[in-house]
């Protein structure tokens, strides 16, 4: 019998830990690391040795905020993560996801989530199993399908308040004392049944509401008020565990992050504010959260923020959901079936509205200024001549307003006319002053929703290749403890994020040189015959998982040792059985 099943042999070692690369072995046995030598290992004692000369070893990456919830039913690699290195991330963000959920609403949650995640409802209707109720049955059907990588999830607090309330009532009213009751009494039974803590979306009712309901509405976490929030952050307190997502923003800056103050206090437990990024067009928006956090950690407050760090481009039709939803006007005219929403379009009162906001430089929260919208790709040959054109370009082209412009063309090409938003948060400068400080987390890559629009899942490859390799933001020794052990630290997992012998072998085995994004493109690849917009990665040798290799060279091996981290580890009890 060997000492080892796998042997990585002569690579440059980065363990998570900000502890200086060095080179050396690492010996693999049933999935746990169980030697790390400077000074080299046999050869002879392993079943297989992976030659990792010239080569990166690092810990596999951990994504704090994704929405595979139900990508992973038909995807067992998360992908996009998966291709990224990511070994291990956290599900139910935002206060969004599937549990509980009774069989007679769950139509409408994949509504919902066709919506405000912009998850392919077909999709959904086709690939998720929905053999659970509760949230503690998600977490046994969690554990029981087969996963590429360790997943561990939030209670969110969107399916539970409608479980409670019903969806009517969770938006136009205060829960009574026995319906706030059995809520809090949820957000336990989902932590006893291994969840690492709550989520919630809360952007009220206005111009900060980028992320709606199925009928233009707000979600129901966004109607929810500040004294029930608080109500459940100190669940929390009184557990001594879990922690807490939030994407808090309600049109006053200076209330908002009081409040996600007062939720710190309330718990007792960290905090994980969305979002922070070098927004080129409002450099002090990053430069007042990085101040507030840094005062907010000296008060005691176990708040961090998580950053998008890629740019931020996104391609669209109006023919799917949008990315224009915080805009009333916007949101108006994109509700409804294609033809109803042609018409809206054709109306003058409306084109009116639309042409005000545009010049009046309305400026959507997630796409950038309207005007230096790009027309991509048009389905009609004779629109050919407009491609390429920014929206102020179009308009002057034709001699018109550059919103009856756009507006026309898409309308003759019922919707399906390709619309690039170029990139607005990518400023360097910007990015090194967010990640100068100790309470920044790289990420926030919404793997598994918006997948018509955005790739931002490819975020730990390009934190390396652009962050470190080609602007210098960042040394890698520091990259690999923001990409593994800060964000494992920060969500619960208990025993990954880092290499270090008795620890789950999680690792990434990349080539430095060669490490980045391929192009973007369309992969039909989801139940239902649905697409989605795609970026893959180079230079990844070896991703492993639990100690097996899931992807080599960029093609996946098949294997499933994912596991389900309850209470952060795969060893940790349940505390309580699902009924």
């Amino acid at each position: 019998m060997t000492r080892f099943d796998t042997l990585i042999q002569n690579g440059t070692i980065i363990d998570g830990t900000r502890t200086s690369r060095f080179s050396g072995d690492i010996g693999v046995k049933n999935g746990i690391i169980t030697a790390i030598a400077r000074d080299g290992l046999d050869a002879a004692d392993a079943t297989e040795v992976i030659d990792a000369s010239g080569l990166i070893v690092a810990p596999g990456f951990v994504d704090l905020h994704t929405h595979y919830d139900a990508q992973i039913q038909w995807d067992p690699y998360c992908t996009l993560s998966g291709w990224h290195g990511v070994t291990s991330l956290v599900l139910g963000n935002c206060g969004f996801g599937f549990a509980p959920v009774a069989p007679e609403m769950r139509d409408r949650a994949m509504l919902s989530m066709s919506r405000v995640e912009a998850i392919p409802y077909d999709s959904m209707k086709a690939g998720m199993l929905w053999d659970w109720v509760t949230f503690p049955e998600w977490l046994d059907t969690l554990q029981r399908i087969p996963k590429g990588v360790n997943v561990i999830s939030y209670v969110p607090l969107g399916p539970l308040m409608i479980w409670v309330m019903g969806l009517e009532a969770a938006k136009t009213r205060e829960p009574t004392s026995d319906e706030l009751a059995a809520m809090c009494g949820l957000i336990e039974q989902g932590m006893d049944a291994g969840a690492c803590g709550w989520s919630v979306q809360h952007l009220g009712d206005g111009y900060q509401s980028v992320q709606r309901d199925y009928d233009g509405t707000p979600m129901v976490t966004d109607c929810m008020s500040k004294d029930t929030c608080i109500a459940f952050a100190e669940v929390l307190r009184k557990r001594g565990d879990g922690h807490i997502q939030i994407t808090q923003a309600q049109d006053n800056i200076h209330e908002d992050l009081a409040f996600v103050e007062d939720l710190a206090r309330a718990s007792g437990a960290p905090v994980l504010f969305n979002v922070i990024s070098a927004n080129n067009y409002h450099p002090k928006q990053s430069r007042r959260l990085l101040d507030w956090v840094e005062k907010a950690q000296a008060k005691g407050l176990l708040i961090y923020l998580q950053a998008v760090n890629v740019g931020n481009d996104n391609t669209m039709t109006f023919a799917d959901f949008n990315l224009l939803d915080g805009q009333e006007d916007w949101r108006d005219v994109t509700l409804g079936t294609v033809a109803e929403r042609k018409a809206k379009m054709q109306d003058p009162k409306r084109r009116a509205a639309l042409r005000h906001d545009y010049d009046h430089g309305r400026m959507p929260i997630v796409t950038g200024p309207i005007r230096k919208f790009v027309v991509k790709e048009v389905v009609k040959p004779a629109n050919r001549q407009w491609e390429g054109m920014t929206l102020e370009q179009l308009g002057e082209a034709q001699g018109r307003h550059p919103i009856d412009a756009l507006l026309d063309l898409i309308i003759d090409e019922d919707l399906e006319t390709v619309i690039y938003t170029p990139v607005f948060n990518d400023d360097p400068e910007l990015n090194r002053e967010i990640f100068a400080s100790e309470y920044t987390v790289p990420g926030v890559s919404d793997g598994g929703a918006h997948t018509k629009f955005v790739t931002i899942g490819r975020y730990s490859t390009e934190f390396i290749s652009d962050f470190v390799r080609e602007k210098n933001i960042l040394d890698l020794e520091e990259a690999h403890y923001r990409l593994s052990c800060l964000p494992a630290k920060m969500s619960g997992f208990t025993d990954r994020g880092t290499l270090a012998e008795g620890r789950p072998a999680d690792i990434v085995i990349y080539d430095y040189d060669r490490l980045q994004s391929t192009p973007s493109e369309v992969a039909h690849d989801f139940p239902a015959g649905e697409w989605r917009r795609v970026q893959k990665a180079i230079g990844y040798r070896y991703i492993m998982v639990n100690g097996e290799v899931t992807f080599k060279d960029g093609e996946c091996t098949g294997a499933t040792p994912g596991k389900l981290l309850r209470h952060g580890s795969a060893d940790a009890p349940v505390l309580q059985q699902s009924a």
